[in-house]
């Protein structure tokens, strides 16, 4: 048996992943833990749940791998600053010290933090590293269904590459070709986020949301005068506008001159039109460039099949487009794309690579994402007994049946089933459900429950034999990755006064009979349901369909806007008795909002820092 232990650390999502044999046993965010949303710090929760899921001790794992080389990048980082000197003291000022004194020596570091899992852990010699993009593209490849694919990721910036193109086979993953920083079409849309006014890191899925209220109006000024864009994808940024390589800021006073505005602040400036406009253009720009990587690609090397990994590939947007264009035949998205899955990426890499294992099973082995910690019965009892909470237990028969007619009365529920989900989706294991006929939910939703912001959309669960009837696709999404148009014959016709409405106000109109997933340009973020990975869910949802002919769930992360989503028994109590929800299911236990004791409800609308 050969255990390895992977981490993803220090610059956004840190997390920890173990596998065995190859076999992914188990993987969690730190921040579900220490409950700090995108915690950069050591994982050291999320390694502790790991070893103990995996029933092993740290001084028994045979290898440690981190997600990158801290040599590299800090070699980046001092060319980049001599490169712009004298400018960007101030930012070099301040990352230096930091780097001197933790992250350049980055395995003395680790091996002392790891000591404090096991006092036994005395072998420095077991901890080695990975390039950061090759484990992004590990995570993408290894775990697929394919025996051959393309391997595209694409992210802010790893060690030097921003962007790379592998070939997978059978057990080999071959880098071919990269894109250096500081262009990056991540941190390219990153600084379109800080410009409207978003949480860099954070914001982009907002910006993804925000750019159908919009027109692409700006699309043309962004590609003659923010880049250089190549017809084979390839591209390098005017950094003129920029001051990420070596400022505080991600972009300059030359920037916002020629957009015509200065950066928001979204602590008193309201979201416009033109922001929008901005979000809408930036994001088709984005769209333009993944095209003419994929196509190009795909042109190249005859491969049917392509892995998409690094943040940009939660571009769910993107993703539909890539899909509907049917250059590839079939593609896969690492769930957690972004630096989370670095951590299982690394693991794999290693045991594939270094170990040159052979890879046997080609179907997907990411368990549905549901990677992380469990409770049983008498661990749920035993917790909602000291919160005091009130509650009655049925079987789980009669639970799917009692909460599937309560979401037909359009009661809101907290969902609390089994292992909780490995990256930034909720999949019906932490989630937070209800009816998507209801017009008014979606709003209630993001003002009532999620405290955010109005514009958000949600995402339908849909059992996977219905997904054609009421999408325009077919194709398996289990992880939430694809972004797809209601059915035609759901849709709604809407007056001309209405297609002429602008920004939020589209908000109020009904497009379809699931108004609450669908988006204001009758797209929608489709998780496939299926009863091999989730058969808990799947179930609830056919109960759902039996009452109302709608195979469908509207599907949100259960947190609030700037928490992390639930992980414990606590966690989701807390939650419940903070928001406007009124049913909280933890396994085979109903909690209902009006049977609790009013002592307990808390005021959770400024708990969390706004993200």
């Amino acid at each position: 048996m050969t255990s390895i232990l992977g981490i993803s650390a220090f610059y956004h999502d840190s997390a920890a992943a173990l596998i065995i044999d190859g076999n992914i046993i188990a993987a969690a965010q730190e921040e579900r833990f220490s409950r700090k949303k995108h915690d950069s710090r050591y994982p050291f929760n999320a390694v502790d749940y790991v070893l103990k899921e995996s029933k092993i001790d740290l001084s028994d794992v045979d290898h440690i791998v981190f997600f990158e080389k801290p040599f590299l990048k800090f070699e980046r980082l001092l060319e980049t600053y001599l490169a712009f000197a004298p400018k960007g003291f101030s930012s070099f000022s301040l990352s230096m010290p930091i780097w001197l004194r933790e992250k350049l020596f980055q395995k003395k570091f680790l091996f002392e933090k790891l000591q404090s899992h096991d006092k036994k852990f005395n072998e420095i010699k077991k901890i080695s590293f990975s390039e950061h993009h090759y484990s992004h593209a590990a995570s993408a490849f290894y775990p697929s269904p394919f025996k051959e694919a393309l391997v595209l990721t694409l992210d802010g910036v790893g060690e030097w590459a921003t962007t790379t193109l592998a070939i997978g086979k059978n057990n080999s993953l071959k880098m071919l070709k990269e894109i250096h920083f500081p262009h990056s079409l991540g941190l390219l849309y990153s600084a379109f986020t800080y410009y409207v006014g978003f949480k860099v890191n954070s914001g982009e899925y907002k910006l993804m949301g925000l750019a159908p209220y919009g027109k692409p109006k700006y699309k043309d000024l962004i590609l003659n005068n923010l880049l250089d864009l190549k017809e084979d994808g390839s591209f390098r940024l005017n950094m003129s506008y920029f001051n990420y390589a070596t400022g505080l800021t991600m972009t300059n006073k030359k920037f916002s001159s020629l957009f015509g505005h200065p950066v928001r602040d979204f602590s008193k400036d309201k979201l416009t039109q033109f922001h929008m406009d901005i979000a809408s253009s930036i994001q088709a720009v984005t769209e333009e460039i993944i095209l003419k990587l994929t196509r190009a690609i795909a042109k190249d090397f005859k491969i049917k099949n392509l892995c998409l990994a690094g943040g940009v590939a939660l571009n769910c947007v993107a993703n539909g487009k890539i899909l509907k264009d049917k250059v590839f035949e079939n593609i896969w998205i690492q769930p957690a794309s972004g630096d989370a899955g670095g951590s299982l990426g690394a693991a794999l890499g290693y045991w594939y690579r270094e170990l040159n294992k052979p890879r046997e099973d080609f179907s997907d082995q990411m368990k549905g994402s549901y990677l992380g910690p469990k409770f049983e019965e008498n661990q749920v009892e035993t917790s909602l007994k000291k919160l005091k909470a009130k509650f009655k237990k049925f079987d789980e028969k009669s639970v799917n049946q009692i909460i599937a007619k309560k979401l037909s009365e359009n009661k809101i529920v907290g969902w609390f089933q089994g292992r909780m989900e490995f990256g930034p989706r909720a999949l019906g294991a932490r989630s937070i459900l209800a009816d998507p006929r209801s017009e008014k939910m979606q709003k209630d939703l993001n003002l009532k429950i999620k405290f955010r912001e109005s514009f958000r959309p949600f995402a339908p669960s849909v059992l996977r034999e219905d997904l054609s009837k009421w999408f325009e696709l077919d194709y398996d999404s289990p992880y939430m990755s694809i972004v797809a148009d209601i059915e035609k014959s759901k849709k709604l016709q809407i007056t001309d006064d209405h297609e002429r409405l602008f920004g939020i106000e589209k908000l109020n109109i009904k497009r379809s009979i699931i108004p609450a997933v669908t988006h204001v340009d009758y797209s929608a973020r489709i998780q496939t349901v299926h009863k091999e990975t989730n058969p808990r869910y799947y179930d609830l949802i056919s109960e759902f369909k039996k009452i109302t002919n709608c195979p469908i769930l509207v599907n949100t992360s259960f947190n609030v806007r700037g928490e992390p989503i639930v992980c414990t028994i606590e966690d989701a109590f807390n939650c419940f008795m903070g928001t406007n929800l009124d049913i909280l299911v933890i396994e085979n236990f109903i909690l209902y909002k009006e049977e609790q004791d009013k002592s307990l409800l808390k005021n959770y609308q400024n708990k969390f820092e706004l993200d």
